[in-house]
């Protein structure tokens, strides 16, 4: 047979879902596991959504949309945009698609070209190089571990160069929950024009914030946002994670682009999503809040839990709902036969031993971490750290 696609058979299974896959291999075993992996609110959509949802079925009128999305739900982001983030847009320059993941695909689709360079500030989202590859870019990771994982701007135009694209902010960031603050958005937005650079900006955890404010770097002036991809969704904010909703923001000569992609490949998302998605953008936010204190309340018990923890560190995030755990004092210490050399090891220790599933850093492009989230009920958390916090006071006994 003949050789399949060399661009794609080198891409890898995405590390999160791997490590969601194996805790769930072991629950359908019997097997209690404690599932820190997953990012994935815990909460059930709102019910007002999931109604509009069912009216809209029973309305009998599920067809084909527009491949960009229905003129209505793209006016409602429009108005969402300029009321949450100052930005004005209009229906013409947003595009609707099956997640915030699929909007960042169609992103580096359109702009790339052989052999582009993107930078992205590690750790990172697992997806972010796999997506610049698929699009025959090259991933350029900015590291940020030296500065409390924020970006340091003599490193990032550092790593500018004729053949650079593109910079990708994710801000709250996933996986490490840190902000992005207004003077570091505008030091690149300042970079970014000088350089004529693209600002791919994944804002899908806005509304997950527990210190300042959230700031769109497109609303920092008419010349950064020209330049500016805006990327968000519904998932985190709305419960909404298996209804594949998201959406971008950008100006008409990307939009063109990715609404005739589109076109070719998913065409548009969901008919019902979509309708799901509208009454939720012109609904209450009182379910959002809710989530948010709740997800305020857990980051606090998990922090102080860890900080008991021998062995283990952790900072506080900002944002999202995860939480980084510093686990390199664990390096070199043995438990039932493993040696722990890297983060690797010590998530399948837990998740072998304590039954408790993390991601392991290396997912990130970091591994002297792992990923915990807490996006989960709190009777998961306390019983989670409980298991870890017993496998830990065994270690080399």
């Amino acid at each position: 047979m003949k050789p399949l696609s060399k661009k794609h058979e080198s891409i890898e299974e995405s590390k999160t879902l791997a490590i969601n896959a194996k805790a769930n291999a072991l629950k359908s075993r019997g097997v209690k596991v404690i599932n820190f992996s997953s990012g994935e609110p815990d909460f059930k959509t709102p019910r007002f959504i999931r109604d509009a949802a069912k009216d809209f079925i029973e309305q009998g009128h599920i067809r084909y949309t527009p491949s960009a999305g229905i003129l209505p739900l793209k006016e409602a982001i429009c108005e969402k945009l300029k009321r949450d983030n100052n930005l004005t847009y209009q229906p013409s320059n947003i595009v609707v698609s099956a997640g915030a993941k699929h909007s960042l695909y169609n992103v580096f689709q359109a702009l790339l070209n052989p052999n582009d360079e993107v930078i992205i500030p590690s750790p990172y989202w697992t997806s972010y190089p796999a997506m610049v590859e698929l699009a025959g870019g090259k991933p350029v990771l900015l590291e940020t571990y030296e500065t409390a994982f924020q970006i340091d701007m003599t490193k990032l135009e550092r790593l500018i160069n004729e053949k650079s694209k593109a910079i990708i902010l994710n801000s709250p960031n996933n996986p490490t929950g840190v902000i992005y603050p207004r003077s570091t958005l505008e030091a690149i937005a300042k970079l970014a024009i000088k350089h004529d650079l693209y600002v791919v900006s994944d804002e899908i955890y806005e509304k997950l914030l527990y210190e300042g404010t959230h700031v769109s770097i497109a609303a920092l002036g008419d010349a950064i946002k020209q330049r500016t991809i805006t990327i968000n969704g519904l998932s985190k904010s709305h419960a909404m994670t298996g209804w594949r909703i998201g959406y971008l923001a950008a100006d008409e000569s990307i939009v063109k682009i990715i609404t005739n992609l589109q076109s070719h490949s998913t065409s548009n998302a969901s008919t019902i999503t979509q309708h799901a998605a509208l009454a939720a953008l012109k609904g209450s936010e009182a379910d959002v809040e809710m989530m948010r204190n709740a997800f305020e309340k857990r980051r606090k018990m998990v922090l102080e839990t860890i900080d008991k923890l021998p062995l283990l560190t952790a900072d506080e995030p900002q944002g999202a709902f995860y939480v980084m755990i510093n686990v390199k004092a664990l390096f070199g210490h043995q438990y039932e036969g493993i040696t722990m050399h890297s983060a690797s090891d010590v998530a399948r220790v837990f998740l072998e031993h304590a039954h408790v599933a993390m991601v392991p850093g290396i997912a990130f492009g970091c591994d002297d971490y792992l990923r915990m989230s807490y996006a989960t009920s709190e009777t998961d958390i306390e019983e989670g750290l409980n298991r870890i916090s017993d496998l830990l006071e065994t270690l080399n006994q």
